[in-house]
């Protein structure tokens, strides 16, 4: 099949050199120099804009950091939607909003192109090892067509409900994330504070009721190991769990915890920097309680 994929980032372009194994590829990045190294090293097609993949693609997918640079790379005489034809499909696996899904894929309908929001998880690990989860918003039919190229990279592929769901989900997905590693930090050095060993600690919370996907995997490996490595920046966590106080909110509903999360990660992102990582508050935790959580 013929697909093309905007956005070479940090998790597209693993899932890109998986679909270029699979499929007739061609790429756009916004800094050209990405695309042309990806098209060298995988046997892609480099396009000059995004009009070309899309004149080139029966399926394209996006991986940006939000909705607005995916509604930027629709717009104008050379962005996608103008060199989309009809009955193509434009799938969108940035983590982005539901609402702007939802205007997405209103507009495309009127060019005759199927639309699906498919966000993912799993980290750029799992885009390499074709292990993500895809959580996949669209219609049934749109779903059935979007389904084959998703399996490249994704082997849960889960289609949740109408354009919007995927989005929904993942931002909820990602606010819970974020709860879980602040509630950690804030357990973890008290802990230790109180002379609990963090190794064992770990070890007792994991066989208990309040172990999390932080604690039983990325802890270990990023935590008590003192590595730390950049692999998710804090500042799409702190995006993803503002998308999720902002769906709350059209619904209708509270969501206290989630603006906390949200809260917490975006002032810690002010103390850290932009290209933080997403672990880097419990680092914070550690320097202001003045221990470190290692085992």
């Amino acid at each position: 099949m013929r697909v093309g994929f905007v956005g070479l980032g940090a998790i597209g372009r693993p899932m890109a050199a998986r679909l270029a194994r699979a499929h007739d590829l061609t790429v756009w990045n916004r800094t050209r120099a990405v695309a042309e190294a990806f098209a060298a090293e995988h046997g892609a097609a480099c396009a000059e804009t995004p009009r070309q993949v899309a004149e080139a693609s029966e399926v394209v997918l996006t991986c940006l950091p939000n909705s607005s640079q995916v509604l930027d790379v629709l717009e104008g005489p050379t962005g996608l939607a103008a060199g989309l034809a009809p009955g193509t499909l434009l799938v969108d696996s940035t983590s982005g909003e539901p609402a702007a899904s939802r205007e997405i894929a209103r507009r495309l309908a009127d060019q005759g192109v199927g639309f699906a929001d498919a966000p993912v998880s799993g980290g750029t690990n799992g885009a390499e090892a074709g292990t993500l989860t895809v959580m996949v918003g669209a219609e049934p039919e749109v779903f059935a067509r979007a389904e084959p190229v998703l399996r490249a990279f994704g082997s849960e592929v889960v289609h949740l409900g109408p354009v919007g769901a995927g989005h929904a989900m993942k931002a909820v997905n990602n606010a819970l994330l974020a709860l879980n590693i602040l509630a950690f930090a804030e357990g973890a050095t008290a802990l230790v504070r109180a002379g609990v060993s963090a190794g064992r600690a770990v070890e007792v919370l994991n066989a208990s009721s309040g172990r999390s996907f932080v604690s039983e995997h990325l802890v270990p490996a990023r935590v008590l190991t003192g590595a730390y490595p950049n692999t998710f920046r804090l500042a799409l966590l702190a995006k993803d769990a503002g998308i999720a106080v902002d769906l709350l909110e059209s619904l209708g509903l509270p969501g206290p915890l989630f603006r906390i999360a949200a809260e917490e990660c975006r002032r810690i992102q002010a103390l850290v920097g932009d290209e933080a990582d997403y672990m880097e508050p419990i680092r914070v935790a550690e320097q202001a309680a003045e221990v470190e959580i290692r085992g």
